[in-house]
């Protein structure tokens, strides 16, 4: 089969297409046959030589994908040949095939075309498991979603209005607040030109998403509500910053830190069911959506990460084969 390899960590131009052998599934898992992958900011660190792949998992980019189920591996029941899915990965998503544990998949929901459900794997996964799961938002509460704008923004905003929470959202330019408007933010804040901690003003917000990290550390701590509940999925403001423990314990607040690839199968498997159950049936009804930016082909992967780094994009960058 064909599929995205890195030789040496580098820029865009270290994804190169290549030949590779075709994957077998194992006990547990089925082979998709991808119709299209997602990128993710993972995939851009990885190809940097700043995120391995967890042990076992496939070398190659992509932690999302949607297809059709080529062959089925021992132990697996209530799947068959020809179903069309779409599914978390450890890697291996920027391929023809990839092989996936079963508990990773997802059936297509009802009114999304099998290459834009690409789009939806890896932000559902993320948003329930950190927002609901670990931060428990709760109807009435308010949420801070930092990169609004951004795949996991996109679907933390309009799962956080699903549920009645009030949804403040944080972008970089007016066409992005607009997209955030649009999805339903109650409120929009320009990070280039506003501090979101004035803007959110008191009592604060119950639950933050936040990408940023170490750079933002100190103002969502500012930022939360009294027993708010600050959760970081992302570095892309740095690793390390201080943290002011008193103001902690005043708000009786808490930091969370999560990651989900590196995340055990049976962890994945409990999150995915959940997706499936709470999410499922909101996309299928209109609530929530995917938000794709555009698709491209899976040979042109280097465009599709100099556009991700270029933050120029609303929703989600597809990769098609």
């Amino acid at each position: 089969m064909r599929a995205i390899t890195i030789a040496e960590p580098g820029g865009p131009e270290a994804l190169v297409l290549a030949d590779v052998p075709d994957p077998v599934p194992a006990e547990g898992e089925v082979l998709v046959e991808v119709a299209a992958s997602a990128v993710n900011r993972a995939d851009v660190l990885q190809r940097q030589g700043h995120y391995e792949p967890p042990p076992g998992a496939s070398r190659y980019p992509g932690l999302e994908c949607s297809g059709r189920i080529a062959a089925i591996g021992p132990g697996v029941t209530g799947w068959s040949v020809g179903d069309e899915v779409c599914a978390l990965l450890s890697g291996g998503g920027y391929a023809e095939q990839v092989a996936v544990p079963a508990g990773q998949l997802l059936p297509l929901p009802e009114g999304v075309d099998l290459v834009t459900a690409a789009a939806l794997p890896e932000v559902a996964a993320t948003v329930w498991s950190n927002v609901f799961q670990v931060a428990h938002l709760r109807p009435g509460d308010t949420l801070l979603v930092h990169g609004g704008s951004s795949g996991i923004g996109t679907m933390a905003i309009q799962l956080g209005k699903a549920i009645g929470a009030t949804v403040v959202a944080t972008a970089g330019s007016a066409q992005k607040l607009a997209a955030c408007r649009d999805l339903g933010a109650d409120v929009l804040i320009n990070y280039r030109e506003q501090d979101f901690v004035e803007e959110l003003g008191r009592p604060g917000a119950d639950v933050i998403l936040d990408v940023v990290g170490a750079a933002y550390l100190a103002r969502n701590i500012d930022a939360l509500a009294v027993n708010g509940r600050l959760v970081v999925i992302g570095m892309q403001g740095g690793t390390k910053a201080e943290l002011n423990l008193g103001k902690l314990l005043a708000k009786r607040a808490a930091v969370i830190a999560t990651s989900l690839r590196a995340r055990p199968p049976e962890e994945k498997t409990a999150i995915i069911a959940a997706v499936r159950e709470h999410v499922w049936p909101l996309i299928e009804a209109g609530t929530v959506r995917p938000i794709v930016d555009r698709a491209l082909p899976l040979a042109s992967a280097a465009d599709a990460h100099r556009l991700m780094e270029s933050s120029e994009h609303i929703g989600k960058i597809l990769l098609t084969l």
